[in-house]
């Protein structure tokens, strides 16, 4: 009965996650683009923002502490796994459309981060509030999906932000040091409890130094695998390139993919990871001080650059440059024995990697769920369920799930719906506020000449 239970939750979930919400997605990605004239093309003044510090608006942390939470979220198992599940199933060209995914939901991402800081609220002790709860209800007045999509994020935050993400490093550490799962609940469930019990602001200070280092430490390892495997880049990106437009014909184990399998699994997995249009990063964006909400935006939408068009592009040229994928290997399977090619290197990448993801990932989205639960029942929930978090922690750690994976899928896919009404229906805002605030953020980065700093002072006409 249980088994029937469990395959009937995973079909449920194949269709939340099949092509009228990939469609719903992507669209709005493209639409967004169209709409705010190739937001992207701002990348690199967003990049320098984000790494200040220093305080400068109403918020309660860092432009760089409300990116770095955003990111301890974002990039987790499907920036390794995933990858490999899209190159198994799609072939090596869904590594393009998985990139050319995160580039677009660029655009979203800016979006959404926009409406949640311009609809943020404070709460009664003085801190911020925000995210597609909000916007769905101050924006749209519509309180009734802002309550759905919380519901939904609260959800989804126990499935895939927690036990799902505790069992992952605990089976992972048993495999590769024949250490208990018990005693790596325990040390997991303790770290999780002295990080998340002091609020956001001790989330962003711990995600602040772990994640840049988790980050700088997998990216470094994967170029210098692919520099020892330098002879296989070359074919590599031919077959990225190639295979994305004609599919790949079977090769050994592999079944063989069309464009249309490159198209859905390198989209579907590009989303799934950078989370672009699911409504989660923009929750810790309304939390972040910031003059106006598109330097904030601009901040935000460096996430998805970093989560898929750098950390996943490189994931995926070491797994298509090994030439495991073509040996009938799929997810954890193949990422292993990609990674274990490279003696020391590879493993110890990978090993590394995956801890430090998937831990972030329990600290980033415990203040998503945090916040879901305050808009649903207040501010007495909040230390209740950071106690219940920390004992689902030792719960995954110890016990295999399954049927939370499916929950977890149904309710994170849910979770885009409300929030990409809202982006859509309030697209004319967001082009709004873009054109009122953008032009202050880019002429704040050229640097004034003596002349027009002397005229400025004294209100004089340049000639």
């Amino acid at each position: 009965m249980m088994q029937g239970f469990e395959n009937f939750i995973k079909q449920v979930a194949d269709f939340v996650w099949g092509p009228p919400l990939l469609i719903l997605l992507c669209g709005t990605h493209l639409y967004l683009t169209f709409r705010l004239g190739f937001i992207q093309r701002h990348i690199g003044r967003a990049i320098k923002i984000s790494l200040k510090r220093t305080s400068e608006g109403e918020g309660d942390i860092s432009h760089f502490g409300a990116l770095t939470t955003a990111l301890a979220a974002t990039i987790g198992t499907g920036n390794i796994v995933g990858v490999a599940t899209a190159v198994a199933a799609g072939g090596p060209g869904a590594v393009l459309w998985m990139w050319l995914t995160g580039v677009f939901g660029i655009a979203t991402k800016y979006s959404e981060a926009v409406l949640s800081v311009k609809y943020r609220v404070r709460t009664p002790d003085g801190a911020m509030a925000g995210g597609p709860m909000y916007v769905l209800e101050r924006g749209m007045n519509a309180k009734w999906l802002g309550i759905i999509f919380a519901a939904f994020t609260a959800i989804a935050a126990f499935g895939i932000g927690n036990m799902v993400q505790a069992n992952s490093i605990s089976m992972m550490v048993k495999e590769t040091f024949g250490v208990s799962p018990w005693i790596t609940g325990v040390v997991m469930t303790a770290l999780t409890a002295v990080v998340i019990l002091g609020g956001i602001k001790s989330i962003a200070r711990t995600c602040e130094k772990l994640v840049p280092f988790m980050a700088i430490f997998y990216v470094l390892g994967c170029i210098i695998i692919l520099a020892i495997n330098y002879q296989a880049i070359p074919d590599a990106f031919r077959l990225i390139f190639s295979t994305a437009f004609t599919g790949q014909a079977a090769i050994g184990g592999f079944l063989g993919a069309g464009m249309k399998e490159a198209i859905r699994y390198g989209v579907a997995r590009g989303l799934f990871s950078n989370e672009s249009g699911m409504g989660s990063a923009p929750i810790v964006a309304a939390a972040a001080q910031t003059k106006n909400p598109v330097r904030q935006a601009l901040v935000s939408s460096t996430g998805t650059f970093w989560d898929t068009v750098v950390v996943c592009a490189m994931t995926g040229l070491v797994l298509v440059s090994s030439g495991e994928w073509t040996q009938g290997l799929s997810g954890a399977a193949l990422t292993k024995t990609a990674f274990a090619d490279i003696p020391y290197v590879g493993p110890t990448v990978l090993t590394v990697g995956l801890l430090t993801f998937v831990f972030s990932t329990i600290l980033g989205w415990s203040y998503y769920g945090e916040k879901a639960v305050e808009y649903l029942f207040g501010k007495r929930a909040v230390h209740p369920y950071r106690w219940l978090w920390v004992i689902a922690v030792m719960m995954g750690s110890v016990a295999t799930l399954p049927i939370v994976w499916s929950f977890a899928d149904v309710a994170n896919g849910l979770m885009a719906v409300p929030n990409l009404i809202s982006l859509i229906v309030l697209a004319p805002i967001i082009v709004a506020e873009t054109k009122k605030h953008l032009g202050e953020e880019l002429s704040s980065a050229k640097p004034a000449d003596e002349k027009q700093v002397v005229c400025a002072q004294r209100t004089e006409e340049c000639s």
